[in-house]
């Protein structure tokens, strides 16, 4: 465990917070590992804000191994992140919503960490200039050298050393975890230079903020349905239980959740049995930052973290916010009520 280092004042750059940090943290590479992220997140931000003027819009042509089609900009950010960490020779492996393989990419004894990486998460949003991401967390090898089974080194979300997100929105917000506390950068344009805007944050133990995908109501288990109703009813202020939002951008409503409070959920329905979000590269990593701030993930009836992946692209159901409102959430799936 991280020890939780006295709060930095807002402004420092992530550059020099993590020259800082690294005497206080498990392994002084997992450093290196978030500064290389967010440096290709800068790479990322730069070309989302142009794409519409460069030809990166629209459909790719091709699907990704669980079936969604692909936009240029998936593809180009799948490229853009492997890269990367294929420069920073610290990765032996990368699993990737967009390849449907683990690649590796080195068997040194340097390169001791595996990568589980969404490169643009929301991506249908790309076209009409709504909310983007990337999701990432990083797992220690187990073996060290030449190249055995690296898919089998993959573990429960519990064992991940690193985790985090990228928010493109008004501002790109890089947000992160090496345990024991969750710290925010956001993206200062005209210096190229990520700065320390959220400290320490902490996910308030119950929220007012509500986001799901409805128009797959219909296709939920009935306890499901049950709490979506519970969440939209009015209260005895004449109000409602929640206020709804959706963006669409798994990353974008998890940090809503995160700041403010509140629940997202995404349930298994009548195509996607076992859920629809993917365990590696969605749902793990930020069910480990939602903890480490305080918060709560669960598929309905287990916590995320303690869900062990039986492939690359496994999914499952998944519910992520503030610790109460998933504590309510699985007692409603449970067949209880309030």
């Amino acid at each position: 465990m991280v020890k939780r280092a006295p709060t930095a004042e807002p402004g420092v750059d992530l550059t020099r917070y993590m020259a800082e940090q690294k005497q206080r943290l498990p392994a002084p590479e997992l450093a290196s590992l978030i500064l290389e992220m967010a440096l290709a997140s800068k790479v990322l931000a730069h070309e989302i804000r142009r794409a519409a003027l460069v030809g990166r819009l629209g459909l790719a042509g091709g699907q990704n191994p669980t079936g969604d089609s692909q936009k240029k900009l998936d593809v180009y950010a799948n490229e853009v992140v492997v890269d990367a960490f294929v420069d920073s020779g610290m990765v032996a492996a990368i699993v990737s919503e967009e390849m449907d393989e683990l690649r590796t990419i080195a068997c040194n004894d340097e390169a001791g960490y595996l990568l589980c990486v969404d490169p643009l998460d929301g991506s249908s949003n790309t076209d009409i200039n709504g909310a983007l991401g990337t999701i990432f967390s990083f797992y220690r090898r187990e073996t060290r050298g030449a190249c055995l089974d690296c898919e089998g080194e993959l573990r429960e979300g519990l064992e991940m050393v690193a985790a985090g997100y990228v928010m493109f929105g008004p501002s790109t917000v890089l947000v992160y975890s090496i345990g024991g506390a969750v710290h925010g950068f956001t993206l200062e344009q005209d210096v190229g230079e990520y700065l320390l805007s959220h400290p320490d944050i902490r996910c308030p133990t119950r929220g007012r903020y509500f986001a799901a995908n409805l128009g797959n109501y219909h296709a939920w288990d009935a306890n499901v349905r049950g709490f979506s109703d519970h969440a939209l009813a009015p209260d005895s202020a004449g109000g409602v239980q929640y206020s709804y939002r959706y963006s669409g951008a798994l990353a974008a409503d998890f940090h809503r959740s995160l700041l403010e409070g509140g629940i997202y959920l995404y349930p298994a329905d009548d195509r996607h049995p076992e859920g629809k979000l993917r365990l590696l590269y969605e749902c793990a990593p930020l069910a480990f930052v939602a903890e480490q701030a305080g918060g709560s993930a669960s598929s309905g009836s287990q916590r995320v973290l303690d869900i062990r992946p039986r492939s690359l692209h496994d999914t499952t159901p998944f519910a992520v916010g503030s610790r109460e409102d998933v504590e309510l959430y699985e007692r409603f799936v449970a067949g209880g009520r309030p």
